[in-house]
This record gives C-alpha cells, structure tokens and sequence, in this order.
C-alpha cells in the first residue's frame, strides 16, 4: 500500500459542485500532467485545485522524500464549507434567500510503485 499524502485549502469561496467537476477532470493523473491541464481549464475552480495540488506535491516532497515525478493524483474532493446567508427583495413584499457557498478541497497524491 502506497503512501498518501494530502493537502487541504479551506473556505474557498466557490460552490463545491463546481470544484467537483474540475476534480473528477484531472483524478488519476501524474501530478505534472494535471498542473497543466489546471492551468489551461476555463473554469475558475482550476486556480483553487490548482494550488491545493502544488501545496499536496510540496508536502510529499519536503516531508516525506518521495520524488515529484512520480506523483499521481489519488482522489479530489470538495466538501461544502461555511455558507453565507443573505436575502433579496422578490416581488409582492417577500424575501428570496441566497445561500453563498465556499468548498474545502482536498488533494491526495501518492507516489506511483513500480
């Protein structure tokens, strides 16, 4: 069984089903390989996996000696973080609820055996 190591980025102001897709984009695939599919994506997700993907890589790197090439994604995930109410006015004298939504994503890399 391989090693895992993960890196965490907290109350990203984004909805975790947006996250979601981007994650499931670059699941399975070495570290390097996803890093320039990220850079490259059209979705706003990207910069934020991004990141907690080089922080996952750096964390393999420095702590654990394990080679940055031979890093391949295990799972991405996004759970729902702090959601921020607020109201807007609709018609007839009502309120309309907003619900502003932030993830916490997750990375998990581990190195490829063999």
């Amino acid at each position: 069984m391989a090693i895992e190591v993960h890196a965490i980025a907290r109350n990203v102001r984004m909805s975790p089903r947006k996250v979601r897709l981007v994650g499931a984009a670059i699941k399975g695939k070495r570290v390097s390989e996803a890093l320039s599919m990220l850079r490259f994506m059209p979705q706003r997700a990207s910069t934020s996996v991004a990141k907690a993907l080089k922080s996952a890589s750096a964390n393999a790197e420095n702590n654990l000696d394990m080679e940055p090439e031979n890093l391949y994604i295990v799972r991405v995930y996004a759970d729902g973080g702090r959601m921020v109410k607020r109201f807007r006015a609709k018609a007839r004298g009502r309120a309309g609820a907003l619900h502003k939504r932030s993830a916490h994503i997750t990375v998990v890399v581990a190195e490829k055996e063999g």
